[in-house]
C-alpha cells in the first residue's frame, strides 16, 4: 500500500526562459506550495501528481507571462503570483490536490536589458536630484526674496511712523507757539488799551520791524530802502511807547 503525504508540499522549479510579449527572454524559476485534499482523486485521476503540477505550472507560466510587457512583470510580481495560484488551484482540483501559494523567485531579464535598466534607473535618479535640487534653490531664492520684501516693508513702515511722529511734534510745537503768540497779543493789545492806544498800529509796526530785521539779516544786504510810510508807522511806533511809559495816570492829568 501507497502512502499519501497529506501536509503542504513545496515543488521548486528550474529556471526557464520565458518570453514577454514584448519579445523579451527572461529566466524565471518559482515556488508552489501544494497539498492533498483527496487521497483517492490524487491516487487515481493522476499518474503522477508531482510531475502533472511542474508541467502545468511551466505552461500556465508562460501563458501569463506572455500576455505582459517586461517592465509590468517586474512591477507586478505579486499579481502575477496570485493569478498564478488562482489557475493552478483551479486545474489541480480535480486530482485532489490544492494550491496554496505561488511565488516567483527570480526574473532576470538578458545582461543588454539589465544594463540598460540600470541605465535608466541611474539617469531617473539623477533627474529626480536635480529637480530636488532646483526646487531647493528656487525655494531658497523666494525665501530670500520674501525677506528682502518684508525687510523693505518694515523699514518704509518705520519711516512712515518716523515722519508721522515728526511731522506731529512740529504741529504741536507750532500750536504752541501760536498759542505764546496769542497770549502775549492778547497781554499787549490788554495793556495798549489801558493807555487809550491803537493796538492794531503797535502790532502792524512791531511786525514792520520783523521784517526789516530779516532783511537787514541777508549777507548780501548791504543797503535798505525803506519806504516813505514806514516813518509813519515807526512814528506811531514811538508815540505808543510813550503812553505805555505814562501810564493812564499821565494821561488822565
Amino acid at each position: 500500500t501507497e502512502r499519501i503525504d497529506l501536509r503542504e508540499t513545496v515543488y521548486v522549479f528550474p529556471r526557464q526562459n520565458v518570453i514577454t510579449k514584448d519579445n523579451v527572454v527572461v529566466e524565471i524559476d518559482a515556488l508552489i506550495y501544494s497539498q492533498i485534499t483527496d487521497p483517492v482523486r490524487a491516487t487515481y485521476e493522476i499518474a503522477n501528481l508531482p510531475d502533472a503540477i511542474e508541467k502545468l505550472t511551466q505552461t500556465t507560466l508562460r501563458n501569463v507571462i506572455g500576455e505582459m510587457e517586461l517592465d509590468h512583470i517586474l512591477s507586478s510580481r505579486d499579481t502575477i503570483n496570485a493569478k498564478l495560484r488562482a489557475i493552478l488551484d483551479e486545474a489541480t482540483h480535480k486530482w485532489g490536490s490544492k494550491v496554496s501559494r505561488v511565488e516567483l523567485k527570480d526574473i532576470n531579464p538578458p545582461r543588454d536589458i539589465r544594463d540598460a535598466m540600470e541605465k535608466q534607473m541611474r539617469a531617473e535618479r539623477e533627474r529626480r536630484a536635480t529637480i530636488i535640487t532646483a526646487d531647493a534653490e528656487r525655494q531658497s531664492r523666494i525665501l530670500a526674496a520674501e525677506g528682502i520684501r518684508q525687510s523693505e516693508i518694515n523699514t518704509a513702515e518705520g519711516d512712515k511712523a518716523a515722519k508721522i511722529l515728526h511731522a506731529e511734534a512740529e504741529a504741536a510745537a507750532r500750536l504752541k507757539v501760536a498759542e505764546a503768540e496769542a497770549q502775549a497779543i492778547e497781554r499787549i493789545t490788554a495793556a495798549i488799551k489801558g493807555t487809550g492806544g491803537d493796538p492794531a498800529r503797535y502790532l502792524i509796526a512791531i511786525r514792520y520791524i520783523e521784517t526789516l530785521k530779516e532783511m537787514v539779516s541777508g549777507q548780501n544786504n548791504k543797503v535798505v530802502y525803506m519806504p516813505y510810510e514806514a516813518t509813519g508807522v515807526l512814528g506811531s511806533l514811538g508815540g505808543i511807547r510813550e503812553m505805555l511809559v505814562a501810564g493812564p495816570s499821565d494821561k488822565k492829568a
